[in-house]
């Protein structure tokens, strides 16, 4: 089957080349990747046959929505439009309607794999009206692992169910980072987190692919000494707690795995100043001063 891939990043190379193994026909476009079949958006367009498919692969936010109504502009009635970056489903929604209004279908695909998809599979969480998905199925399947791909639900629903999906990831990753920081500090024992995560993936009610990625990881630096405490967020999280509040679903580990990784981007926390010095001013606590 033919797709044009727009993006090829970690992800849309890794699709790429795993649709083109299964014996699809992939035509690429990415403005900063040398590597490609076409050199624009048109370009593009010309070498799909009708009715084509458009893959975007690309960051959720303005790049998205441009490319989107680039390609509202060139397809043809009947072509289709998927989008597999993590948009906010209440975006797809809208650009599943502007899309039907010029006779081009649009679906929205949560894809979940990383960059272990190329050789494990990626999961695929779709959401669109049937035909399109239907038709777009052989791609779905070919990028999925067995039983890694479902057809969730109308537009949006994908990614939604991503959304989801993201923050549980978030939840997930807090409780290893506390329990593995809790095993660092300990004062009793000197432990080798590495052995322990391994020991947790045979049997363990813990175990997981994300604790066999602890153990990769501790196994190539056991103190993590090269890496930053930092982390980031793509934007997720947010709208999962956001939507939380909007449903009345309380959802505290999931909202605090968030606050976590804001905390984690700063030097020094100012509001951690501001109690310091209210416990000196209430009850003459010491200070630590610089």
């Amino acid at each position: 089957m033919q797709l044009g891939m727009i993006g090829l990043g970690r992800m849309g190379s890794g699709m790429t080349e795993r649709l083109r193994e299964h014996g699809h026909d992939i035509h690429t476009y990415d403005p900063n990747v040398g590597a490609r079949t076409a050199d624009s958006l048109g370009q593009l367009k010309e070498q799909l046959d009708a009715p084509r498919a458009f893959w975007m692969m690309i960051p959720a936010g303005e790049i998205t929505e441009q490319t989107f109504h680039e390609l509202l502009e060139i397809a043809d009635e009947g072509d289709s439009i998927v989008d597999g970056g993590n948009s906010n489903f209440r975006d797809s929604k809208r650009r599943y309607v502007e899309a039907k209004h010029r006779g081009i279908h649009f679906v929205d695909a949560g894809v979940s794999g990383g960059v272990w998809g190329l050789e494990v599979g990626f999961c695929l969480m779709v959401g669109g009206d049937d035909e399109p998905v239907g038709r777009l199925e052989p791609i779905f399947k070919a990028l999925a692992p067995e039983q890694g791909y479902a057809h969730v639900g109308p537009s949006g629903a994908g990614h939604f169910v991503k959304m989801v999906h993201n923050g549980i990831e978030y939840g997930l990753l807090q409780a290893y980072a506390e329990g593995y920081e809790i095993l660092h500090a300990s004062k009793d024992f000197k432990l080798q987190l590495g052995p322990i995560a391994k020991l947790w993936n045979h049997g363990s009610v813990v175990r997981s692919w994300l604790n066999e990625l602890a153990e990769r990881a501790f196994s190539r630096d056991e103190q993590l000494a090269g890496i930053r405490g930092y982390v980031e967020d793509s934007g997720e999280g947010r709208w999962t707690v956001e939507e939380a509040l909007r449903l009345d679903v309380p959802a505290p580990v999931i909202t605090l795995s968030l606050l976590a990784r804001l905390r984690s981007r700063q030097e020094e926390s100012f509001g951690a100043k501001v109690i310091a010095a209210l416990r000196r001013e209430f009850g003459g606590h010491a200070v630590q001063t610089k």
